[in-house]
């Protein structure tokens, strides 16, 4: 059943991390933790062994992530689960955004009137809590959970949520006038944020600070530094600036095929300078630095892509 929602309602997250998946099928027993109306990545990662999480890519079982307050397109509720389009997540699986299957019981619908603000917090800690209206204790949100700002009160910010008016400390946030206005990072700064997750384990999918895939810590390290890019590595390749293998620099994106860099494109990383690479390797591994002398990636590399941006120089 097609469920209709009124042109001046907008759908919102409304748990700290929300798994997209390939079918409402998808998740089984072990993964409802992640699927619940709170969605504890804490409590699901802590009970998926290796070969659990490992199928949830060998199995095409999950396709992205959403953080708390982000908003979707929904086409359809069916059963309990939206069918939904990730509007700022670019695919060329949609030419709407990235496609996938959320539980309905992670979305609220708002009036667009009550989903404004002035100006966009944007978390700059690994994670936060979120305090209620209260000012009491009520979510951990993720690095670049983004929420409108009603206004700034000292130690704290005041902002709209998914579920009504709450608070966050102003250490552990950044308020900008509006997304395009997020300063543009250099590649350094790039690479600096993203040595912050140093050690953080992989998650296929990921999209948060409790666990990335390889693009999708590509995707969020851009977007913290004012750089909107494709979700996937498959199509991060075919966009931002070609830069020739032997010119790359600290914060330029890596791509490596199969086939010794012949085939289809597998893993991105960041190039972090003097022959190494910053990235998220896979399953059961972490967030690591390493030479690319003498491994597969050495063989495989295949583009280098460019999407920061040399700062101006002060006239």
């Amino acid at each position: 059943m097609i469920k209709k929602k009124a042109i001046d309602t907008v759908w919102v997250v409304a748990v700290p991390v929300a798994t997209v998946w390939t079918a409402p099928d998808s998740p089984r027993d072990c993964d409802e933790p992640g699927i619940s109306s709170v969605s504890s990545m804490i409590e699901w990662l802590d009970q998926l062994d290796h070969k659990q999480k490992l199928a949830l890519c060998d199995d095409n079982l999950v396709q992205s992530q959403l953080l708390y307050g982000e908003e979707v397109i929904v086409d359809e509720m069916k059963d309990g689960w939206a069918r939904i389009i990730i509007p700022h997540q670019s695919s060329k699986k949609d030419d709407r955004g990235y496609p996938g299957y959320i539980p309905e019981r992670q979305l609220n619908a708002l009036p667009q009137s009550k989903w404004q603000g002035n100006g966009m917090l944007v978390v700059h800690d690994k994670q936060t809590m979120l305090l209620d209206e209260k000012r009491q204790p009520f979510l951990e949100v993720s690095y670049l959970t983004s929420l409108p700002v009603i206004q700034e009160e000292g130690v704290l910010i005041k902002v709209r949520t998914p579920h009504g008016e709450g608070y966050i400390s102003a250490e552990a946030a950044s308020v900008y006038p509006s997304p395009e206005e997020i300063p543009k990072g250099s590649g350094a700064a790039i690479i600096e944020s993203a040595e912050t997750f140093l050690d953080l384990p992989y998650f296929w999918g990921g999209m948060s600070s409790y666990g990335f895939d390889c693009s999708g810590f590509a995707y969020a390290l851009h977007k913290a530094h004012g750089y909107m890019i494709p979700r996937d590595a498959t199509d991060q390749v075919n966009r931002g600036v070609d830069i020739p293998i032997d010119q790359k620099q600290p914060g330029d994106l890596l791509f490596f095929a199969y086939e010794e860099g012949q085939g289809r494109v597998h893993h991105v990383g960041f190039y972090y300078g003097e022959g190494k690479m910053l990235h998220s390797p896979n399953v059961g591994k972490n967030i690591e630095i390493i030479d690319l002398r003498g491994t597969i990636y050495e063989k495989e590399l295949c583009a280098v892509r460019r999407y920061w941006e040399e700062a101006e120089e002060a006239g």
